[in-house]
């Protein structure tokens, strides 16, 4: 009897010591956590940041319109290389970067745009590829990806009523215009993304303008909020917008900040500190 309760009761320390040194799961391991937070980008540039992306695992990409920039989580770089202007919005899908290029006049009522989309490593930079995206008539400006598929917007003449989203499959055959009655927006649309059944789209503007579309492009918001520098979806009801001030020096900086759909105002900010303020 003796040897059977001593034998128990050296089980239970065992078990009990095993537990208590197990590790516990990192925050990116549960599911509603987001993998990316507020931070600020490392270093300041000659011209302002044009849109963000992630690769949904560790590193954020930053397009400073001639310099495309890869940070880690916090915002420290990693990599940077100097790009054509004007290098757009951005996405991430596969392995790759593809950046929305206009080469010629971005906005021009005539169409004399040279709109392309250039295609990088995402763990290199070293460019891929150059597509071709000519229909994108007014310049190509922003580029989001969907099942698949990728989605160029741009530029927008004074006074047209509506908005226009290019369509092309994963070799960058042209698909479709899709059309937004979304009224006039200043230059169009700058930034895209499709995150929770809902594409945000990023206008420039005084106020700065949020189109909010379903997944077939029907308007479902008109809202003043300003995500024209960057947008991305990091978690359920999270998306990351940019900011990107000047600094005492007249340079370009980036930042990305927390936000939360509301359906009245299409986002709001939810403050948290910003990763690299935090002592």
């Amino acid at each position: 009897m003796f040897h059977r309760r001593y034998f128990i009761t050296s089980l239970a320390i065992s078990l009990a010591c095993s537990f208590s040194v197990s590790p516990a799961l990192p925050q990116d391991a549960k599911s509603d956590q987001p993998k990316f937070g507020p931070v600020k980008c490392d270093g300041d540039y000659q011209h302002h940041l044009q849109g963000v992306c992630t690769d949904n695992a560790a590193a954020i990409f930053w397009s400073f319109t001639t310099q495309l920039v890869k940070t880690d989580q916090n915002g420290k770089v990693q990599k940077q290389i100097p790009v054509a202007n004007h290098h757009g919005d951005l996405c991430f899908k596969d392995g790759k970067i593809y950046v929305a290029v206009n080469l010629g006049r971005f906005n021009d009522p005539e169409g004399n745009a040279d709109s392309w989309v250039y295609e990088y490593d995402a763990n290199t930079l070293n460019l891929v590829a150059k597509h071709e995206t000519q229909q994108v008539f007014h310049g190509a400006g922003g580029i989001g990806t969907r099942n698949g598929h990728f989605f160029v917007v741009g530029g927008l003449p004074d006074g047209v009523q509506e908005n226009y989203v290019y369509e092309y499959d994963a070799k960058f055959q042209f698909v479709k215009k899709h059309i937004i009655k979304s009224k006039w927006t200043h230059l169009g649309i700058q930034t895209a993304t499709f995150h929770d059944g809902v594409w945000w789209f990023g206008c420039y503007g005084s106020p700065a303008i949020l189109l909010t579309t379903d997944a077939d492009f029907k308007l479902t918001g008109r809202h003043e909020f300003n995500c024209s520098l960057g947008i991305v979806g990091v978690g359920p009801d999270q998306l990351l917008f940019a900011r990107g001030p000047r600094n005492p020096e007249n340079r370009h900086l980036g930042s990305l900040h927390l936000a939360s759909p509301d359906p009245k105002r299409g986002l709001v900010e939810v403050t948290v500190a910003v990763g690299n303020d935090k002592k």
